[in-house]
């Protein structure tokens, strides 16, 4: 039974009693795991830590029911991580699917009883092609366990489910100790924000996570022009570039300010007809808005939000342009 502190004055309905019931019997199921993999299981863990880790091919999750479920969620999420997988049936392998496994795949099932008939039945051709097996059970004298290479145990006292029957309590320890796996080889692998970005080019997790130098422009797309080019000059590349400004780089290239439409514009006002004779360290910003190419992409529409500007220059560490960030290449990548 779940206690509860709460004032006097509040009475928990029976509803939310049995709801609590409910999570205090599925969090004793995670604590009895945990003492579990400590006390009996850690030789085990490594094993299969170790067996995914050295996979040539992909992780092939599979299960029945409730645990295919579990098993689909589990597969996604190695995927996501660096550890290429996918979910496939087990009624599927008997019928055509197994086409899809080659000797250098790992296969991962789930049964909490180790003795679904669907599982049973693709132990003998899993042995044929010599795919590592690895098994997620709560029956260690089953018929998967024992056919195992390595067979990680979840042993609950009960289900969360009055009847004892539905699996609630066993498929939330299940689905911990899949996510256990894939963040354990996510970090055997090295697997950093830049993969994981790469790996969600479609979701707002990824998006968040693209920096300057994958969506910068680079080499001749930078416009450029030296800080003694006369105003024609000047003219001349913001024109060819497109980007409504221009660079002005000093000695080793350096950068020392920019020019802006604006610029040209305040400069065509200020000096009439002498601009002509105007060159570009006199005609330039000093200061423009600058970005390092290791920088969110994120962190660049922040600031061309902040100063209403379309364009950041990027530099290296010895303050030289290597790129160009617009507000058009962000929109490219979902950034906007």
């Amino acid at each position: 039974m779940y206690h509860i502190n709460m004032p006097q004055t509040i009475t928990i309905s029976e509803n939310l009693q049995n709801a609590l019931n409910v999570l205090d019997i599925e969090q004793m199921a995670l604590g009895d795991l945990i003492r579990d993999l400590e006390k009996n299981q850690c030789k085990s863990f490594d094993l299969v830590i170790d067996i995914d880790r050295k996979c040539k091919g992909r992780i092939v999750v599979t299960g029945m029911g409730k645990s295919g479920h579990i098993g689909s969620k589990i597969a996604a999420t190695l995927a996501s991580t660096g550890s290429p997988a996918f979910f496939v049936h087990p009624a599927e392998l008997s019928h055509g699917d197994f086409g899809m496994l080659t000797s250098s795949d790992v296969l991962l099932a789930l049964s909490f009883s180790g003795e679904t008939d669907e599982l049973k039945k693709i132990l003998i051709p899993v042995k044929r092609l010599g795919i590592k097996l690895i098994s997620i059970t709560g029956n260690e004298s089953s018929t998967l366990a024992q056919s195992s290479d390595v067979a990680l145990y979840v042993r609950v006292e009960k289900e969360a489910c009055p009847l004892n029957l539905a699996p609630t309590a066993s498929t939330t320890a299940t689905l911990a100790l899949g996510d256990a796996i894939a963040i354990t080889l996510m970090q055997k692998k090295g697997f950093t924000e830049a993969d994981f970005a790469k790996s969600h080019p479609g979701g707002s997790l990824g998006k968040n996570l693209i920096k300057i130098k994958d969506v910068m422009r680079v080499d001749k797309e930078i416009p450029t022009v030296k800080e003694d080019a006369v105003f024609n000059k000047v003219l001349e590349e913001i024109n060819n570039k497109k980007l409504g400004f221009t660079t002005v780089l000093g000695k080793e290239n350096k950068l020392l300010g920019s020019i802006t439409d604006g610029d040209i514009r305040r400069a065509n006002l200020k000096f009439e007809n002498t601009v002509s004779l105007k060159t570009a360290v006199e005609l330039m910003n000093k200061n423009p808005k600058t970005i390092s190419e290791n920088d969110l992409a994120v962190s660049a529409l922040k600031i061309m939000e902040d100063y209403r500007i379309s364009d950041l220059i990027v530099l290296d560490k010895s303050g030289k342009p290597i790129g160009i960030v617009d507000l058009k290449d962000l929109l490219k990548v979902g950034i906007i």
